[in-house]
């Protein structure tokens, strides 16, 4: 093991978030970063239908799973595989392919999301371009996945990272939303580029019950 890898399991271990998610059974210190900006946005509430981007290893879903159930919808897509989680509808998959996509709207409707929510994430190469483009282009795929699935009033909220891509993600946001702000939960290290927009007033509702 490298001198870096040594020294980040030490401060990973020593994170007060990570000890606060073992603590109270969360799968990932993530969900403190959702909680946040649901305590200050009101994302969520009891009897919602939210569709999950990106949620393996399940911290946001389980905190959404709290929220919304019963009465309410949870849908959670990732490649890798999510289990033991009661109540949530899991499509397993990349949320890019079209078979994919297919089986999201089947799971939460076409045009009947109140919430989507991704926290996708690029597989990293250290290459800055490279890796700002892909992060880049999950934010796309969320946002055509907002377009199959969100209502007309509902509420999109994107991990993107700071970077040369910033400004261009947010214009093409902005082109589906009426109203786009960026947001950084103290859950998420200081040091990291990590955000996420939040984004409403959809100015081109789906066909679908708003």
């Amino acid at each position: 093991m490298t001198a870096a890898a040594r020294r980040w399991l030490r401060a990973h271990a020593a994170d007060p978030f990570v000890r606060r998610a073992r603590r109270e059974n969360y799968r990932s210190r993530a969900a403190f970063k959702l909680a946040e900006i649901d305590r200050r946005e009101r994302l969520c509430r009891r009897g919602m239908t939210v569709l999950e981007l990106g949620a393996a290893p399940g911290g946001w879903t389980q905190y959404v799973r709290e929220r919304v159930l019963p009465g309410g919808v949870v849908v959670a897509v990732d490649r890798a595989p999510l289990a033991d989680l009661p109540g949530v509808q899991v499509v397993n998959g990349d949320a890019g392919d079209e078979m994919t996509r297919k089986k999201i709207i089947t799971a939460c409707g076409a045009g009947r999301a109140h919430l989507l929510l991704s926290d996708m994430a690029p597989d990293l190469t250290g290459v800055a371009a490279t890796d700002q483009a892909r992060g880049a282009a999950l934010v796309d795929i969320a946002l055509a996945v907002a377009r199959d699935c969100l209502r007309a009033d509902g509420v999109m909220l994107v991990k993107f990272f700071q970077g040369a891509e910033s400004a261009a993600v947010r214009r093409r946001c902005g082109e589906m939303f009426g109203r786009v702000k960026s947001v950084k939960p103290a859950a998420s290290r200081g040091r990291s580029r990590e955000q996420y927009l939040l984004c409403r007033a959809l100015k081109t509702p789906p066909a679908g019950p708003s």
